[in-house]
């Protein structure tokens, strides 16, 4: 028998109310017109299924349970690209996927970033450097590190190679310059060369010291650089001249945050294994599950075209919630069709909201149904 729920307080896209009705169709013609409402709920929902025949992301390479669709965009062509953490890179045409690996010339299966530039060039930070793709193939980049010079793990658990540099995340500033936080420090680029981020003379930024371990770069509407990474204790400000350190007074218990977007009215939030946090250039807001978040592992943070906050929320049996300025509204995961956490979120051209999970899962969700696309 079919179960119908519908989730409280989020909003349906007039776009989609017409797919509603035609799965709502769809659904009750299945289960013979027979739909079980939980009376318990206010709201219920429904679960579909991909049509038969359509597309979806398959493994290839035997990526395990442990693995993520771990991060995605849209490009300039309107192509989704998924990057997983270990079986490369996935394009989404609208109508097939392409998978991407070490043998079409990635660096490593294992993707940390994905990035598209003001060129249309797409960046991909891996787990042994990162890779630009111009539309036909993808070229290696070297950053020019001593790392990439010396035998080295990474945590991908990969075995020790020569010439690898792990490559966290990238993010293109308001001048054209891409920064690469990585296993060695931060690196520009200005077009033609690679330069290591030095605060000071002797050196002492995030580059040849002890915890330079960046995960995340952020800028924002001022033009300052925000940094910040697990190795880190405290996040990091560059106004252009000095950098300031902003200490988080262990924050849902812990000592590092990730920046990861500035909202429509000015503030910057973070995300750790504690929580959220909502920074107003003075203060910091805490939110966590005794504020209505599933889960306090929070991996992404998304700002919907509607100025509406998005919260993957990464622990097993986790799954999404909305914030709408003062409460949250959430997708629990063992509700939906997916039973993993959910470690990064893409809303599309279209308004469609795309889900990467563990388990290399990968789903679609209009506001009303969820659509498996991964196997």
């Amino acid at each position: 028998m079919c179960n119908l729920m519908r989730y409280k307080n989020i909003s349906i896209p007039p776009v989609f109310r017409w797919l509603q009705m035609l799965a709502l169709v769809h659904l009750l013609t299945a289960c013979s017109g027979q739909v079980q409402q939980d009376s318990t709920k206010e709201d219920r929902s429904a679960i579909s299924t991909a049509p038969t025949g359509s597309a979806k992301l398959v493994k290839t390479l035997g990526a395990h349970s442990g693995d993520n669709v771990h991060c995605s965009i849209q490009d300039k062509d309107g192509n989704l690209w998924f990057g997983t953490t270990g079986e490369g890179v996935y394009i989404y045409d609208g109508e097939n996927f392409r998978q991407y690996t070490t043998k079409e010339g990635l660096y490593s299966n294992a993707v940390w970033d994905l990035l598209e530039d003001r060129q249309g060039r797409i960046w991909v930070g891996t787990a042994a450097g990162a890779n630009v793709y111009e539309g036909k193939k993808f070229s290696k980049i070297r950053i020019n590190s001593s790392r990439e010079s010396e035998w080295i793990s990474n945590s991908a658990g990969n075995t020790p190679q020569a010439k690898s540099l792990e490559v966290f995340s990238i993010m293109e500033d308001q001048s054209g310059k891409l920064w690469f936080a990585t296993i060695d420090g931060v690196y520009i680029y200005d077009g033609q060369s690679f330069t290591p981020f030095e605060v000071d003379k002797n050196g002492k930024g995030f580059k040849n010291s002890e915890k330079n371990n960046v995960e995340y770069i952020l800028e924002d509407d001022a033009g300052n650089i925000w940094f910040g990474g697990r190795v880190n204790a405290g996040v990091f400000r560059y106004d252009g001249k000095s950098l300031t350190k902003l200490p988080l007074e262990e924050l849902g218990g812990h000592d590092w945050a990730w920046p990861v977007l500035q909202d429509k009215d000015g503030y910057i939030w973070f995300s750790n294994w504690g929580g959220a946090y909502r920074y107003d250039g003075q203060s910091f807001t805490t939110f966590t599950t005794a504020d209505g978040l599933l889960g306090n592992v929070v991996t992404r943070i998304m700002a919907a075209k509607d100025g509406k906050l998005w919260f993957a929320c990464g622990g097993e049996d986790d799954g999404i919630c909305r914030y709408d300025g003062e409460s949250f509204s959430c997708i629990r995961a063992k509700d939906g069709p997916f039973n993993e956490g959910v470690w990064t979120l893409l809303e599309d051209k279209d308004g469609f909201l795309w889900l990467g999970t563990r388990n290399t899962g990968l789903y679609r969700y209009d506001g009303e149904f969820f659509v498996p696309f991964s196997e």
